[in-house]
């Protein structure tokens, strides 16, 4: 009868820590806002979208950000580098570009945006790329290097952020785990 106890009790444990940890969790939301493409967003850490017009840049500080992480290249149509920095520097939100080419990822990229995403202030963060692929693919690298978060945990989140490159997902999970902090 013991046995049983123990058992109906360690079970009970079990259960009490499994629905701890999905509260606990973030959850990811898509969101329209007008002049950001594909905006998913989890809760209060980061969102990763798509184009983002530089008349959206006042809405991202009303959301609750405090810094935007572009990761377009400048030759990319339609990404005015310069005037989102200025729209950023205006509304007083920390601005950083880490320029992401996704045909042909580097470490030295992911070096500089995880230098960036650490620095003081940094978070909650907006990244943005022209699609999300890249914003989510980073950010996945963040989870897997800095955070420490376990692969199929970190690619979950990311797949729901917006990642959709299998092979930009094999170059974040191969970089985050070669740099984990």
């Amino acid at each position: 009868m013991h046995s049983r106890s123990l058992i109906v009790v360690s079970s009970l444990v079990v259960l009490a820590g499994l629905s701890a940890g999905s509260a606990l969790a973030q959850q990811v939301t898509k969101e329209t806002v007008p002049g950001i493409r594909n905006l998913a967003r989890l809760e209060t850490t980061v969102a990763c979208a798509g184009v983002t017009a530089v008349e959206a840049v006042p809405e991202i500080k009303k959301m609750g950000f405090v810094s935007i992480i572009n990761l377009r290249e400048a030759t990319e149509p339609g990404a005015d580098v310069e005037k989102e920095a200025e729209a950023a520097k205006a509304v007083g939100l920390r601005y950083f570009h880490v320029p992401f080419n996704g045909a042909s990822p580097t470490t030295q990229v992911a070096d500089q945006f995880l230098a960036a995403i650490t620095s003081p202030g940094a978070e909650p963060a907006f990244i943005h790329c022209s699609a999300g692929n890249r914003a989510a693919t980073m950010w996945l690298i963040k989870r897997i290097a800095v955070d420490r978060w376990d692969v199929e945990r970190a690619t979950q989140e990311a797949i729901a952020l917006g990642q959709t490159s299998p092979t930009l997902r094999q170059f974040a999970i191969d970089y985050g785990l070669a740099h984990r902090r």
